[in-house]
């Protein structure tokens, strides 16, 4: 067996007492001590998060953009230089394998971003006959995610260059300065705030981390993560979606499948599907403070309705909710169903897509110069 990686930031949060656990090969941070206040400061300040253990691939080649577009769902040939895209990709049954982002850097090179080692295997199984090299460089790009409103006073404080000038999901393609670090920087994130994904290289993670956190920045762990996410309706795989099994119409993600256009692995199948989607992604809010399992059945009379995949108390709305997935019949705005509890069921009712901001005007809005305070 391999030993389990840490990450290139993993010794300096360790010496402030973090906690950590392992998932996938590599140590994720799960909390600096106190989650409820991690999650609080990415909502009303700024936090930082090191996401380094996401695999991350260097497409490289003539056929760099067109391997992406042959992966993912979403059109990844009509990128510009600078711009990123999410998607999920799917096996040939137009079943979910994983979902990730592709950064643009030039008609030949670009970054993808998933979640596991193995999706290696479905780049290759769906590119076949492409000129492409897909080099993995995981351990060659630590980063982290500064998020929160807060995000862009601190990255300007620290930032050579126009932290106004990046929009949402575009990235500079050239290193630049950040704490006197070189830097990639991309306006993207995993909380529904405005936020920043930083890469750099491994020798200069610890400088990195003194600069984000010197200027205000509070370090947050997996417990926090998956609070902001749910209340933002973010999926994550095994969770919210398994391999081979889970349809991208089941997670509602319509806007990032294009079917007009491209040739991409398991288009057909999803073409068929999207006639009629059988199951869709819903938030319920959950009457009582019981907090279901994951994976808890959801029933309307007595009948299966779908499945509670992750459940919270979320801390901004002081309501226990979750994202489920429900038959499409039930899928409608003031349902009311049944959540399977501990002690019999609980009543829920079916809300907005995502509870939190359903607009998603925060992470999409106009950096604005305040102050930063310490959270």
């Amino acid at each position: 067996m391999s030993e389990t990686i840490r990450t290139a930031f993993d010794a300096v949060q360790r010496n402030t007492g973090a906690a950590f656990m392992e998932w996938e090969g590599w140590y994720w941070t799960t909390t600096l001590g106190d989650a409820i206040a991690e999650h609080q400061a990415v909502r009303n300040a700024v936090g930082v998060w090191d996401e380094s253990p996401l695999r991350k691939w260097d497409f490289r080649g003539p056929d760099a953009l067109r391997a992406a577009d042959r992966i993912f769902t979403n059109d990844m040939l009509g990128l510009k230089v600078g711009q990123v895209r999410y998607a999920p990709f799917c096996d040939e049954d137009g079943k979910m394998v994983g979902d990730g982002t592709v950064l643009k850097f030039s008609d030949d090179h670009a970054f993808v971003i998933t979640a596991l080692d193995a999706d290696l295997e479905q780049f290759r199984a769906a590119t076949r006959g492409l000129n492409v090299g897909m080099e993995p460089i995981t351990e060659q790009l630590p980063h982290v995610q500064l998020q929160g409103p807060h995000a862009p006073d601190v990255l300007a404080r620290l930032c050579d260059a126009d932290v106004g000038s990046l929009r949402y999901f575009h990235f500079w393609p050239d290193p630049v300065q950040v704490g006197g670090v070189p830097a990639w920087v991309s306006r993207t994130g995993y909380s529904g705030e405005l936020g920043y994904e930083i890469f750099c290289r491994p020798e200069h993670a610890d400088a990195l981390w003194a600069a984000v956190t010197g200027a205000g920045a509070r370090p947050y762990g997996l417990s926090a993560v998956e609070t902001l996410r749910i209340e933002s309706a973010l999926i994550f795989i095994g969770y919210d979606y398994f391999q081979h099994q889970t349809s991208p119409f089941d997670m509602s993600l319509d806007k990032v499948i294009r079917l007009d256009t491209g040739d991409f692995s398991g288009k057909k199948a999803l073409v068929e599907t999207a006639k009629q989607p059988p199951r869709r992604l819903v938030t319920l809010v959950v009457e009582g403070d019981q907090i279901p399992e994951y994976g808890a059945a959801v029933t309307v009379g007595g009948e299966p309705a779908g499945t509670l995949t992750s459940p919270c108390l979320s801390p901004t709305l002081g309501k226990v909710i979750g994202l489920a997935v429900l038959e499409s019949g039930y899928a409608r705005l003031g349902q009311a169903v049944d959540v399977a509890v501990a002690d019999g069921t609980a009543r829920a009712a079916v809300a907005s897509l995502p509870i939190y901001d359903p607009q998603k005007t925060r992470p999409r809005a106009s950096p604005v110069a305040q102050p930063v305070r310490p959270a």
